[in-house]
């Protein structure tokens, strides 16, 4: 754990020097006054309604499950890697659809590998129950467990169907990524964007 510790904090700390994912090198443990909080949440509520209508209107498999999903979370992810370090950090809000509450967030993954350079991708969850989501806002839900289950299930795309209450899609900029990669993956509510 302290290994990914400080891989995640040096990732982090490369992506703000290079102007990645702009919510977040701006936002880490900033204050902010009304009009300032206002602002930064219509940011990432009009980024991810573009990520979101965008998949809708491309992936029919996706409208499929979104249709009863009680609700869903869409992150603005920028993944770096270096010659022994790779993560990726993003922010954005999970939506109670039968509520309508929302929950601005934050996500992080770090690891040892090899890979150059970074990429931005927009990433898409959505919960079939209540539990999911709620589990999922409490940081119990596990995102190795899930991607492990997606991955075991053979001729089964995983943007096709709910695995253990929950779906995830990852999108770049050339389209939609047959399995999303969030293995490792932790998502927090940010304290201070709600």
């Amino acid at each position: 754990m302290g290994m990914r510790h400080l891989a995640l904090k040096v990732l982090t700390l490369g992506l703000t020097i290079s102007g990645g994912n702009s919510v977040v090198a701006q936002d880490s443990g900033t204050s902010f006054d009304d009009a300032e909080l206002k602002a930064r949440q219509m940011e990432i509520d009009l980024r991810s309604q573009i990520a979101l209508d965008n998949l809708l209107a491309t992936n029919s498999s996706a409208q499929i499950l979104f249709d009863p999903a009680v609700g869903y979370a869409v992150f603005e992810v920028t993944k770096a890697g270096g010659f022994l370090v790779t993560g990726a950090v993003g922010s954005g809000v999970a939506i109670n659809r039968v509520t309508g509450d929302r929950s601005y967030m934050r996500m992080g993954s770090a690891g040892v590998g090899f890979g150059l350079g970074a990429q931005k991708y927009d990433l898409i969850v959505m919960f079939e129950h209540e539990y999911n989501l709620q589990s999922f806002l409490n940081g119990g839900w596990d995102s190795s467990a899930t991607a492990q289950a997606a991955a075991g299930q053979e001729g089964v795309n995983v943007t096709s169907s709910f695995i253990d209450g929950v779906a995830f899609f990852q999108i770049t900029d050339k389209g939609l990524i047959a399995v999303a990669d969030v293995a490792g993956t932790r998502f927090w509510i940010a304290e201070n964007l709600n």
